[in-house]
């Protein structure tokens, strides 16, 4: 038998453990804001070659883990990554997001959809993790993510981002059966990937829906949350005991609902107050969140505040530190410092 190993601050809390202080770690903290990566990206122009590419994607990751040290360090990839091991094409545009080169608009191009096979269409992400685990070692958790089905969809339905989500509206609400056969085979394909994930070395999955924020409740309940469901179930099926969190975009209306897609952990955004989000969850609900990237713009003094305010409403206990979203791509670098700083130091201030 080995040495027994205490496991990293952030799987414990994602767990439920009683732990000394709240982890801490950034969405997108890998990624513009800081030199390292725009260094590198003059070397790999291309998004898909940074992040497919194993040793490019490893270096990218561990970035802000070799700056900050954070409890967390995710995976380098996209949300759309998987999509090609479907049969739906796709780049990734600077700037501008990912674009599908066919959308899915009919249902013969649903039915022409394979199953996910990880090993043949993803390798890379199995090199990526287990790098990721080797360095880290138990200093941190490594997370994976996925895209959740309805976001998926939208990007593959309309073909790149949008502002008013017009076309898949149009489908959900004209040619359900269509929407609902896609959703049901990505929700299936999404379940395999994560669970690839796992058996690659991810100790947290977070699953990104980030456009479900852009439904009415009634209409998250027919075509998020079921399929957000249909995920999480597949993978406690196997792995059970790997912690999972839901990010939703503009979440504050569907707050209760994101509690029911079994999720372990819900990120909650800076459009909602942290005490509230607590009290309407309730307090069996661990969170995630919930700081305004953009108070990373703000003094020192401003950060602290903001930071001790937030630790103090989400309680002592189930609580992952995190912005409400994805860091901006101009914050200043020693901004982002001090946050990782202040927040190893809540021990002591709270």
């Amino acid at each position: 038998m080995g040495v027994a190993t205490t496991a990293p601050l952030l799987l414990r809390a994602a767990r439920g453990e009683i732990v000394d202080r709240p982890p801490v770690w950034m969405m997108r903290q890998a990624g513009r804001y800081m030199k390292a990566y725009r260094d590198l990206r003059e070397k790999y122009p291309s998004f898909r070659d940074r992040s497919e590419i194993p040793e490019v994607a490893i270096e990218v990751s561990l970035q802000p883990w070799k700056a900050f040290q954070p409890d967390g360090v995710i995976l380098f990839s996209d949300i759309v990554t998987p999509l090609p091991g479907l049969g739906i094409e796709m780049d990734i545009a600077e700037g501008k997001g990912p674009i599908i080169h066919a959308p899915i608009r009919t249902q013969a191009q649903v039915d022409a959809l394979h199953t996910l096979e990880p090993e043949t269409a993803l390798p890379f992400i199995k090199t990526i993790l287990q790098a990721l685990r080797q360095e880290v070692s138990n200093k941190s958790t490594v997370l994976g993510f996925v895209g959740a089905p309805w976001t998926l969809a939208a990007y593959a339905v309309e073909g790149k981002g949008s502002k008013t989500y017009s076309v898949i509206k149009n489908m959900a609400f004209s040619e359900p059966k269509v929407l609902h056969h896609l959703l049901e085979k990505l929700a299936d394909a999404i379940a395999i990937y994560a669970r690839y994930q796992i058996d690659s070395g991810a100790q947290v999955v977070q699953m990104f829906d980030s456009w479900a924020g852009q439904l009415s409740p009634q209409d998250y309940d027919t075509f998020a949350l079921p399929y957000q469901q249909r995920v999480f179930q597949q993978i406690k099926a196997t792995h059970p005991d790997t912690p999972l969190i839901l990010l939703v975009t503009g979440s504050a209306g569907v707050l209760e609902r994101m509690a029911k897609s079994g999720a372990d952990v819900v990120t909650v955004d800076w459009t909602l107050d942290m005490a509230e989000a607590r009290a309407r969850l309730g307090k069996h609900v661990k969170v995630q969140g919930n700081l305004d990237p953009g108070v990373l713009y703000g003094s020192k003094e401003f950060i602290r505040d903001r930071v001790i305010d937030t630790v103090r409403k989400a309680g002592n206990w189930g609580h992952i530190l995190n912005l409400g979203h994805g860091v901006l791509p101009d914050t200043p670098e020693e901004n982002v410092a001090f946050f990782f700083e202040t927040a190893k130091q809540l021990n002591v201030l709270v």
